[in-house]
């Protein structure tokens, strides 16, 4: 069966989001890409996609499914419920860590002194919708990373010490409608506490990729239109 540009366009983007989360590398996917583009047929779309795990990637996106979202890695919806993997983090004269693919319990606690800790929300998921972050540090220091469109406030105190949230992107994008809820309170006495928004180096990807695309155009691939 001939193959649509829509079709060739919804195989593209389940390229894109397989580059994004590291499955393909770069020259395979421009590879994928350049045939998905040049493909005529079903039978040529099939196996660009045949080992990724997105299931009928030639079928139409369901209802609700959110795509390109001020670079957010995922829906949120898929990462919301689970059993927790931690309820907290200590640290004294030393260091913790928790970031990658983990489960953030409703109420999280950290305590750090004479040390730091790092809390990476990123690639995180969430037991349940509300989630509190404690931080607490006396001559230490915290970080906690968030991807840019969770939903985040911060009310700490900082004593002879900071507690803030900051960011470096160049646009603020609005929180996604469906992410979790997450508090970030405590306090850090002659210390610090910092919330950083940051993008994930497989977001970062998946935008320089749609931008990549949008300086192409539309069907850049092959632009060729056949007659019946």
């Amino acid at each position: 069966m001939r193959a649509s540009d829509a079709e060739r366009e919804r195989v593209a983007e389940t390229l894109r989001e397989a580059v994004a989360e590291g499955r393909l590398e770069m020259d395979e996917f421009e590879q994928r890409l350049d045939a998905t583009y040049k493909a005529r047929t079903h039978g040529e779309l099939e196996p660009l996609v045949r080992d990724l795990p997105v299931p009928g990637a030639l079928a139409r996106p369901a209802a609700g499914a959110v795509a390109g979202r001020g670079g957010s890695s995922a829906e949120w919806s898929s990462r919301i419920g689970g059993t927790q993997t931690s309820s907290g983090a200590f640290a004294f004269w030393g260091g913790f860590s928790r970031k990658g693919r983990w489960t953030v319990g409703p109420r999280f606690t950290a305590f750090a002194m004479w040390g730091g800790g790092e809390i990476d929300l990123r690639e995180a998921h969430f037991a349940e919708r509300e989630v509190v972050i404690r931080c607490f540090t006396i001559m230490g220091g915290m970080q906690v990373t968030v991807p840019p469109d969770l939903n985040v406030e911060v009310g700490g105190i900082g004593i002879m010490g900071g507690f803030g949230e900051h960011s470096k992107l160049d646009e603020e994008p609005e929180p996604a409608p469906d992410s979790p809820r997450v508090r970030v309170v405590g306090f850090a006495l002659m210390g610090g506490v910092g919330v950083e928004r940051k993008r994930s180096k497989a977001q970062k990807r998946r935008l320089q990729e749609e931008e990549r695309q949008r300086l192409r155009g539309p069907g850049s691939g092959d632009g060729r239109k056949e007659l019946g």
